[in-house]
């Protein structure tokens, strides 16, 4: 049991949600795109958000500025996160123009406010749960699509409901959070994403 729960901090790690919401808005979106123009788009976000923050990482391991991939104290975390948002708006700029993207653009734009609401979080030593706020960011993003699309995604959205459970579950057993930088890192994951998307009346 202990090692199902620990798994969570693997499967649902805050560098895959970039990733995961982009390929799942492409395969829901009632929008029609090119498949080439779509394997594109994610092989763009997939090299920006996955493979080179790894990269990074390895480079901050190799100069001893880190300890391992979950970033055990929030000064480990500062460089990562300050990066990462480098990351964020680069997606948004180069590979996701609004006209064309206007869901995704308006996703990782709550992804960038989510990151550096958590950078400024860290800088004051407050480490906020990053696992909370990348699932919770995606959990929210599903019901906004579910909503604005009118499409029944109640079993995509009930799964990342239990899959915040789960990871909150993971991160306590692990004593990596306290509950107060759970439920932080969870608002601070799903308020933007439903501030930007819902709040703002977008039309998708």
């Amino acid at each position: 049991m202990k090692v199902f729960i620990k798994l969570a901090s693997y499967l649902f790690h805050p560098i895959w949600m970039p990733f995961i919401g982009a390929l799942i808005f492409f395969e829901i979106t009632p929008r029609f795109f090119p498949d080439p123009v779509v394997k594109a788009k994610l092989l763009a976000i997939s090299i920006l958000t996955v493979f080179i923050p790894i990269v990074f990482y390895f480079l901050l391991k190799n100069l001893n500025l880190v300890d391992n991939m979950m970033l055990k104290t929030a000064q480990e975390r500062r460089l990562p996160m300050l990066f990462f948002c480098l990351v964020i708006l680069t997606v948004i700029n180069f590979i996701l123009p609004e006209r064309e993207y206007i869901a995704l653009f308006y996703f990782f734009s709550g992804i960038l406010y989510t990151s550096m609401m958590g950078l400024l979080l860290v800088i004051f030593k407050f480490k906020v749960s990053l696992h909370m706020m990348g699932i919770s960011g995606v959990a929210v993003f599903l019901a906004c699509l579910s909503i604005t699309y009118r499409i029944n995604l109640s079993y995509l959205i009930a799964f990342t409901l239990f899959a915040i459970g789960w990871t909150a579950s993971s991160r306590i057993q692990q004593k990596a959070h306290s509950n107060i930088e759970l439920i932080v890192g969870t608002l601070i994951g799903g308020l933007p994403q439903f501030i930007l998307l819902i709040g703002k009346n977008i039309i998708l």
